[in-house]
């Protein structure tokens, strides 16, 4: 029998990754059988078990993906030289992605996931770890940007960090119930947010 490839195997885990995501959007998790994902993928029952031995590591291999996104996004912020242009952007990538009909399922699924990690110690872990180094992200830019004099000392970076992801959350929440949320206005009121935080310099720079 020959052997598949790397690529083949990267291919047919993101065929069953695609098809759990596109159940869990529409039926949830309790809702959604691996049968059901069997059905929606096109693999045999004992190929998905192959790559995902229960539905809580298909939940947890969504999850971690995600987070992989969200860390790249966070490593192309960093490497601005300028902290606070990379703080703006890391918020202006973000609201793209929520803006993305495209995923529109994924937003659902991790609004789910954030309830699933309430009971769920495993999922807990994925989202906390997640969220985590979203959170150190934004708060070293922020703390950069302390340093270099554009953003003002006595801002708390870490609740500041806190906050703008409390904010995110709540926009994915309100995208997931109404696809009618105006996010441009909402991404000006976030940057005004920021410009009332920035030192003078900072605001004659970024904030016109």
């Amino acid at each position: 029998m020959p052997k598949i490839t790397q690529a083949q195997r990267e291919t047919r885990r993101q065929q069953i990754l695609d098809a759990a995501l596109a159940c869990f959007a529409r039926d949830g998790f309790h809702n959604t059988t691996t049968a059901d994902i069997v059905r929606a993928s096109g693999v045999s029952q004992g190929t998905l078990y192959l790559y995902f031995a229960t539905k809580d590591d298909i939940i947890v291999a969504l999850a971690d993906d995600r987070h992989q996104n969200e860390a790249f996004l966070s490593s192309l912020a960093q490497r601005e030289q300028d902290p606070v242009r990379g703080l703006l952007a890391l918020i202006e990538l973000h609201g793209k992605g929520l803006s993305d009909p495209d995923r529109l399922d994924a937003r659902r699924v991790g609004v789910q996931g954030w309830a699933e990690a309430l009971r769920n110690p495993r999922i807990h872990d994925s989202v906390v770890d997640g969220l985590t180094s979203v959170r150190e992200a934004i708060e070293r830019l922020i703390r950069r940007g302390q340093h270099t004099g554009q953003i003002r000392a006595e801002v708390d970076a870490a609740a500041l960090s806190r906050t703008l992801i409390a904010v995110f959350q709540g926009l994915v929440l309100q995208v997931a119930w109404d696809t009618g949320v105006d996010l441009a206005a909402c991404g000006k009121v976030i940057r005004d947010m920021i410009g009332a935080l920035l030192t003078p310099a900072g605001r004659a720079a970024y904030l016109p």
